[in-house]
Formats: C-alpha cells, sequence, structure tokens
C-alpha cells in the first residue's frame, strides 16, 4: 500500500500533526516499507498455526483457594453512618 504525499499530509491534518513539507518524501518512504513489511507478512501461510498468547511456554503460581484474613466487616462498618445487612447505605443522589 502506498501512501501520496496529499493522503500523508490529509492523515497528519486529522490527527493534527504538523508535518514539516521538507520531511514529507521521507515520512512517505518509512510509511510504504513499515505497509510493504506488513503486506509481506499478511502473505505468510498460517494454516495450522495454532495462536498463541506468549512466544514463551509460561504459567503462573496458583496459590491455595482458602481464607487467610478474619472477618473484620462488622469492625470496619462501625464508623459507617448507616449500614444493613452488612450493606454500606447512601443517600440517593439521582432521581
Amino acid at each position: 500500500m502506498a501512501f501520496s504525499q496529499n493522503e500523508i499530509q490529509r492523515i497528519a491534518d486529522l490527527a493534527r500533526i504538523e508535518i514539516d513539507e521538507a520531511v514529507l518524501p521521507r515520512l512517505q518512504q518509512q510509511l510504504d516499507s513499515i505497509f510493504g513489511i506488513i503486506d509481506a507478512l499478511s502473505k505468510i501461510d498460517t494454516q495450522g498455526v495454532t495462536p498463541m498468547a506468549h512466544a514463551q511456554p509460561l504459567t503462573l503460581p496458583l496459590r491455595d483457594d482458602k481464607v487467610t484474613e478474619p472477618d473484620r466487616r462488622d469492625c470496619y462498618q462501625q464508623g459507617a453512618p448507616a449500614v444493613q445487612d452488612g450493606l454500606y447505605l447512601v443517600p440517593k443522589v439521582i432521581e
């Protein structure tokens, strides 16, 4: 995919990026090079390749699913202005 200098300038205007006219030809070459690589990569046959989330086989250590902290809800809720059935009550602010 090749971009014209007018297209690059239009995209820069939409993105509110100021591009100096002297830099425009070099930018056009760089963008053409980048999109050339993308085109080459899109032509590679990937049938049968299993998608993966990471290049290395990573696993995270899992901890035991058990309670390690005491239940202190009642202690925390003592300073609340209004509590009912273990829930904090707040005034209605949206009608």
